[in-house]
């Protein structure tokens, strides 16, 4: 069963339960929503595309009933992995300082499409009081919830992403296994195509992206997970045989039912 969340599979309620705009009171809230703040850059690309999987997961029929949206998209944030991996810059003083720009400018909820910087977000959440909403998090709630039921996923992420066991502590508490690549294929068939959606060449990371997530299946995953928001803009549902999940696709539908929830 080829798969990608809002497209393939069947939401397990209630999780991707939305209201019909004719839902009494709805479009009333619509009007009053809190505005969402999306702390992004990391990379521009999958800020963009993110926004644009925010749009499509909004049950909106006119412009005026989406969402109020800020974008902070600062590619100048410090490397995640980097920091994880090899002492590199710490980015977590200016992801602090986007959360406090957009929430002075009005934001009242945070999304962060970017996996690898989950590994900072509990210092971000210290500095400001309003909720990040966490990707992670809500990946593994998903993938809980999938019928026929999923025991073990394959990961295409970051090499910090996969050190910093972020999806494992996650689905490990939700009884899930996470498989992932060995380490040249890590480098060569995640990591190098990962640069090249950064660098503009979403043809050249395809295959690569392919080549990884069939010997994941091969080894025993039952769904992939894009645990890096370059991951979809290179590889789709319809290039393997499993359940494809995009985490930033988890996000946006999570941010509009938080949103419609909002009195």
């Amino acid at each position: 069963m080829k798969t990608r969340i809002g497209a393939r599979i069947s939401p397990p309620a209630p999780f991707f339960s939305l209201p019909p705009l004719a839902a009494p009171g709805l479009k009333a809230t619509l009007r009053q929503r809190c505005v969402v703040g999306i702390l992004g850059g990391m990379g521009p690309e999958a800020t963009a595309d993110f926004y644009l999987k925010l749009v499509h997961a909004t049950p909106a029929t006119r412009d005026q009933e989406h969402l109020q949206v800020l974008i902070w998209s600062d590619p100048t944030i410090p490397d995640r992995t980097d920091a994880l991996l090899t002492h590199g810059e710490d980015p977590t003083p200016a992801l602090i300082a986007g959360a406090r720009l957009l929430k002075e400018a009005g934001a009242r909820m945070l999304a962060v499409p970017c996996n690898t910087a989950h590994a900072f977000l509990a210092a971000v959440q210290a500095e400001v009081d309003i909720p990040i909403v966490h990707m992670i998090e809500e990946t593994a709630k998903y993938v809980r919830q999938l019928s026929p039921t999923v025991q073990k996923v394959g990961l295409l992420s970051t090499t910090g992403t996969q050190k910093a066991g972020l999806y494992q502590s996650w689905l490990d508490r939700e009884g899930i296994s996470v498989i992932t690549p060995a380490a040249d294929c890590q480098e060569n068939l995640v990591m190098a195509p990962i640069r090249a959606v950064k660098a503009g060449n979403t043809s050249a990371a395809r295959p690569l992206f392919i080549q990884a997530a069939r010997g994941l299946i091969h080894a025993g995953a039952q769904a992939i997970i894009a645990g890096c928001t370059e991951v979809p803009v290179g590889l789709s549902a319809d290039d393997i045989p499993v359940p494809f999940i995009d985490p930033a696709e988890v996000l946006a539908v999570t941010v509009v039912r938080l949103v419609i929830a909002e009195r």
